[in-house]
């Protein structure tokens, strides 16, 4: 008797009380391991807009940086290098005013195309296609035949959106110049400068008390001639 009562006590099941503390434990446990879930969800897409935000800028700055590191002095017969511009720049083939003009050696060079690694590169603020988007977009505009009579074709490449302002300043030795033309005679700058500081402001709320991207470049404005020293 006391054999099958021990027996009917083992094999007895869980009680009510029991089982509902075994299922709120349960539940507890998978709404921890839910919010972990979501909130690396979270982060990883904070993460990936971050990066995309991000990517086109890095890409503008870099590309921006080669240009001007690239940029070659004016010739005398204006063939193949005109003249170095920056302010508000009236330039043939743009119907806007740009904010630098130069002649640049970062040309790709092709087999199947009669242009050497030298060219035209120009960078100006348009209004962007979706007019929610708040700020202009910065414009790289690439002419490759130089010896053409005609209008040039200009090739207008998006670099970035958001932009609010884009200043491009020069430094004669002494002081940041805010405008600088190597084909005014009238002037002493008629050679390149010997760096070019960037500053781009971004668009949005907090555009007046973010700092801007800024960018400097030293450049090796030096006259080469063929003369040499008595």
């Amino acid at each position: 008797m006391k054999t099958q009562r021990s027996i009917h006590n083992r094999s007895r099941g869980f009680t009510l009380v029991e089982m509902i503390l075994a299922i709120g434990v349960a539940a507890i446990v998978l709404i921890v391991i839910n919010s972990v879930f979501f909130s690396a969800l979270h982060l990883r897409q904070a993460t990936t807009d971050a990066v995309d935000a991000a990517t086109p800028i890095d890409l503008a700055l870099t590309t921006m940086r080669r240009d001007l590191q690239g940029t070659v002095p004016p010739r005398p017969n204006g063939i193949l290098s005109g003249d170095f511009k920056v302010g508000d720049v009236t330039t043939i083939g743009v119907s806007e005013p740009v904010a630098v003009e130069m002649f640049t050696t970062t040309g790709a060079i092709d087999d199947k195309e009669p242009w050497g690694d030298v060219q035209r590169v120009t960078y100006e603020l348009k209004d962007p296609v979706n007019h929610d988007t708040p700020g202009k977009d910065l414009i790289r505009g690439v002419t490759r035949n130089l010896l053409t009579e005609q209008t040039p074709t200009v090739d207008e490449q998006w670099m970035m959106s958001g932009v609010d302002t884009i200043t491009v300043e020069c430094y004669d030795g002494t002081e940041w110049l805010p405008t600088w033309d190597t084909s005014d005679t009238s002037t002493t700058n008629t050679n390149l400068p010997s760096a070019i500081r960037v500053k781009i402001q971004m668009a949005g709320n907090n555009s007046s008390v973010l700092d801007p991207i800024e960018i400097l470049v030293p450049l090796d404005s030096q006259t080469r001639t063929n003369r040499t020293g008595s």
